[in-house]
């Protein structure tokens, strides 16, 4: 494709779709991994915090990748970050399933996560130059989509083969299936150029990113990943003793997350993305502090609001970027989920400490058994409820910010 389309042909619709079962690859390592968390610390004797740091690594590679990744886009082309993309996520299948170790299951999870990184490196630009104005957000919102749609998928087939006790070495074996269907899908096609000139420019890009406007969504991006990702990765070890399924309110979430992404692009045209986010950081912080006071058929229903919350975060972040300071190109975007996902790696063996620290401090007043599985992760919590709760705090600021903006655009 020579020059950019705002028209899906039949290129750009298979470059689409091998990005869904890309992210779908991505969501099923997220949802698996959490629904076989259980099973390898016990396995393994691994404490929470060892479990943490296995996690971290799945959001630590993902940031290395996307900078690097945003850096060459321009240079070598999103065709040649995604065949990176199939080798570390086919590596990091095979060794996860092989290594038997806590060491091994460090790197594993982080080849894992550099294949994630890399394909939001390489999708993400992809998806802004080839579409434009409201239906490069519709799009978007329906390529991201597939994060949630892929845990879905992966959550139903983890409970399902823990419940009839399959191995979670076939389980890992279950990523494998969209990471050979996104490869075959990307196999020799040409991918959309930039349609900002200074987009494609390294010197244009760090003169974007260093604007005030994009310093400030740096911040918000490191609050709203802990906000989705701290609460999901642990619903697991947190909610198990509370009286739901953690795997099935995982489903629910992840599926709300996927329907209400399905009609982004009809909210952002609406609220525009400021609205929109502002919106969400209400709901999120709701359904956090719903999971940390509920249990039983309530966890349910914070589940609703949870999903509602953080459904529109991560890709209207990228979305605002893309539409709001066009000029950081494929390298904003990539800086911006980097800094996502290394919050998101840094405040894992955060949470995992913050769950031994209230056991610890639940079991000094004789709690034992399930009771002091559930106080303690409800504690761990409500801990969490802050990161949203500043949300509202910046998405607020950001809302009068553009407001503002818009009116001097308007006089000028």
């Amino acid at each position: 494709m020579d020059n950019t389309a705002t028209l899906p042909n039949s290129n750009a619709n298979r470059l689409f779709y091998g990005s869904c079962f890309a992210l779908i690859t991505t969501a099923l390592s997220f949802s698996i991994r959490a629904g076989i968390l259980p099973q390898l610390g016990e396995e393994l004797s691994l404490t929470g915090e060892q479990l943490g740091f296995i996690n971290s690594m799945w959001f630590l590679g993902f940031p290395i990748s996307m900078v690097i990744g945003g850096l060459i886009y321009h240079k070598v082309g999103g065709k040649i970050i995604m065949q990176f993309a199939f080798l570390a996520h086919a590596l990091g299948i095979v060794l996860t399933i092989y290594s038997g170790s806590y060491v091994g299951l460090l790197i594993s999870t982080l080849l894992i996560g550099l294949g994630n990184g890399c394909t939001e490196a390489a999708c993400n630009p992809m998806i802004a130059d080839a579409y434009e104005g409201n239906k490069m957000s519709t799009m978007m919102n329906r390529f991201h989509m597939w994060f949630p749609g892929g845990i879905v998928i992966g959550s139903l087939i983890s409970k399902f083969m823990t419940d009839y006790e399959i191995g979670w070495e076939t389980q890992i074996w279950a990523i494998m299936i969209p990471t050979l269907i996104y490869a075959y899908l990307f196999f020799g096609q040409s991918w959309p150029k930039a349609k900002v000139k200074e987009a494609a420019t390294l010197s244009g890009n760090i003169k974007a990113m260093l604007s005030p406007l994009f310093l400030f969504m740096m911040a918000c991006m490191a609050l709203t990943a802990i906000s989705e990702f701290g609460p999901q990765q642990w619903v697991g070890l947190i909610l198990a003793k509370s009286g739901a399924q953690p795997m099935i309110i995982l489903a629910l979430v992840t599926g709300l997350m996927a329907v209400a992404r399905f009609f982004g692009g009809d909210m952002v045209k609406k609220f525009d993305q400021t609205g929109v986010l502002l919106g969400s950081a209400i709901l999120a912080t709701i359904g956090v502090y719903l999971f940390s006071t509920q249990t039983g058929g309530m966890a349910y229903v914070a589940a609703i609001f949870f999903a509602l919350g953080v459904a529109y975060f991560w890709p209207n972040m990228i979305g605002f970027v893309a539409d709001k300071i066009p000029k950081s190109g494929a390298l904003g975007m990539s800086i911006i989920g980097a800094v996502g996902m290394f919050s998101s790696s840094i405040f894992q063996p955060i949470i995992g400490g913050w769950i031994d620290a209230d056991k610890a401090e639940a079991a000094a007043t004789g709690l034992t058994g399930d009771e002091l599985e559930l106080v303690a992760g409800q504690d761990t919590l409500g801990t969490m409820v802050s990161f949203p709760a500043i949300l509202i705090v910046l998405f607020t600021l950001l809302w009068f910010w553009m407001r503002n903006k818009k009116k001097e655009t308007a006089t000028a």
